[in-house]
């Protein structure tokens, strides 16, 4: 009994103490909303802001066309085993961005303190809002491809049809004639497959392009607003790596869809232009955005949470989940090896310059 009581007050002096030391921790921690606690300097902030547009549009439009000029190169073709790793580097960099980048600041600014706890506080809506993104994405991905699959059959059906009315008895002589059959690239069951490929292709860069091009809205008109050189003038260089890793996944993305080269400028440059646009309109609404207020951190948050959710599942189901279960690297040993040290590296780069931005 004696033990007992002994054990119980040992107990209690442990308990005690926890509690000495965990009480002090909400009070010493004291937040302001009020963004005048930060040095400013009008004049200087906007040249940096200058020069962040410059360099970010520089930047954005090297890493995004390096993979669509690389496409032409013979080593980087998608038959070679280099195409895997390369593209396993930038699935790595977007991933990396949904999940150290974008969802971090969508935690931060829906769980500020600046906003009101009701409903903002009570319930993870950073985490719902990922989660039903991604979902969204889904839907969308599956719906589109589905689609575009019906339209494809449709015409190949019509065509079909229009092909056994008028070739007739010709056709038929002259495959008994020759006795040969065409190449398994020209069969219809191949020229169907790398049709729904490439539709598949399609969909996933134009679904990932909207995701970041969300995500660079929201860090341009930030940047831009801001009043503060110490603020901006770390941001201009790692904000500018980012955007060059980024345009490296987009633009891989982007050649494997086998565009048009007028939809792939276009597509290049509204990715390019979207963070130096944002940065132009925060300049120009600085006065009136006011970063630490509620209305500017609710749709801040709402928006890297929709973005993040996209690129997360974008990243993970898109682009390496069809690489890893692919029969070609799952034969071969050395290649998996060569694809895990290229995602690993893809994400520790872009994981680097969460310390900057």
């Amino acid at each position: 009994m004696a033990h007992f009581q002994l054990c119980s007050l040992k107990i209690l002096q442990i308990f005690s103490l926890l509690l000495l030391l965990l009480y002090p921790a909400p009070v010493s921690c004291e937040c302001t909303c009020d963004d005048d606690t930060v040095p400013q300097d009008k004049a200087e902030a906007l040249r940096y802001k200058l020069g962040a547009i410059a360099s970010i549009l520089v930047s954005g439009a090297i890493g995004v066309s390096l993979p669509l000029l690389g496409s032409r190169i013979s080593v980087l073709s998608p038959e070679k085993d280099l195409f895997f790793m390369i593209k396993a580097f930038a699935a790595g960099v977007i991933l990396a961005t949904g999940f150290v980048h974008i969802l971090p600041d969508a935690f931060e600014s829906l769980t500020s303190p600046c906003i009101t706890s009701s409903p903002w506080g009570k319930f993870p809506f950073s985490g719902f809002i990922a989660m039903m993104s991604a979902i969204g994405t889904l839907m969308i991905d599956a719906f589109a491809t589905g689609y575009y699959k019906r339209q494809h059959l449709s015409k190949h059906k019509q065509v079909d049809a229009d092909d056994e009315e008028h070739a007739g008895h010709v056709h038929v002589h002259t495959h008994a004639t020759h006795g040969h059959a065409h190449g398994s690239a020209d069969s219809p069951s191949d020229q169907e497959l790398l049709s729904s490929q490439l539709i598949r292709q399609r969909i996933i860069s134009q679904v990932l392009e909207v995701g970041i091009v969300v995500h660079s809205v929201v860090i341009g008109i930030s940047l831009g607003a801001s009043q503060s050189p110490e603020t901006i003038r770390p941001l201009v260089a790692a904000l500018s790596f980012h955007q060059f890793f980024e345009g490296m996944g987009l633009g891989w993305c982007i050649s494997q869809a086998e565009f048009k080269w007028l939809s792939v400028a276009m597509m290049g440059s509204f990715f390019s232009l979207t963070t130096p646009m944002g940065i132009a309109v925060g300049i120009g609404i600085s006065s009136l955005y006011k970063e630490k207020r509620q209305g500017g951190l609710i749709v801040e948050g709402v928006l890297n949470s929709a973005s993040a959710g996209i690129l997360i599942y974008m990243a993970l189901v898109d682009l390496l989940a069809a690489d890893f279960i692919n029969p070609r690297l799952q034969s071969n040993a050395r290649l998996q090896l060569g694809v895990y040290v290229s995602l690993l590296l893809g994400t520790a780069c872009m994981s680097v310059l969460a310390n900057w931005a």
